[in-house]
């Protein structure tokens, strides 16, 4: 019966023995293990916060990119938007220079038919003048002889007078 029923000195000693092993063990154990169980507890925050704060950075690069996507976006249809723009602007540019030269050869084409008008309009006088001249010149000589006489010569002149 002694082990259902112990005795005073035995739960004396017991008791005492688990105290000391009990001091001994928060000594030497107990602080160590709960100081580096305390040590991991904060490297896990610190990893959980860090990984936060990672999912955060990424969260806000993935707006910066999208944001950076919709700038490029909108920069391109500005270059494409600004590239038509000038080539219609090179386009009427060149109808404008082509319409110009057309006019300018056509003025210049005016201007030499013109000329070309004058001097044939010249030529002709010139040419009328001249046989004018020789008309009068030969009537001239024969103005001693009848009159029916020069009517005959200037009708005779006129038939020789080729026309063109």
């Amino acid at each position: 019966m002694e082990l259902i029923y112990p005795g005073l000195g035995l739960v004396f000693w017991t008791t005492l023995s688990f105290a000391i092993l009990f001091l001994i063990l928060k000594k030497f154990a107990w602080i160590p293990i709960l100081s580096m169980l305390h040590q991991r507890e904060e490297k896990i925050d610190e990893a959980l916060n860090a990984a936060e704060k990672a999912r955060e950075e990424i969260k806000e690069l993935h707006i910066s990119n999208e944001q950076l996507f919709r700038d490029a976006k909108v920069e391109r249809e500005k270059i494409l938007a600004e590239a038509r723009l000038l080539k219609e602007k090179i386009l009427e540019e060149s109808r404008q220079k082509g319409s110009e030269e057309t006019e300018r050869m056509i003025d210049a084409a005016r201007e030499a038919i013109k000329f070309e008008k004058l001097a044939a309009i010249t030529e002709l006088k010139n040419q009328i003048a001249l046989l004018s001249i020789d008309i009068a010149e030969k009537v001239l000589v024969e103005e001693l002889a009848p009159s029916e006489k020069q009517k005959q010569l200037v009708n005779n002149l006129l038939d020789e007078i080729n026309f063109n």
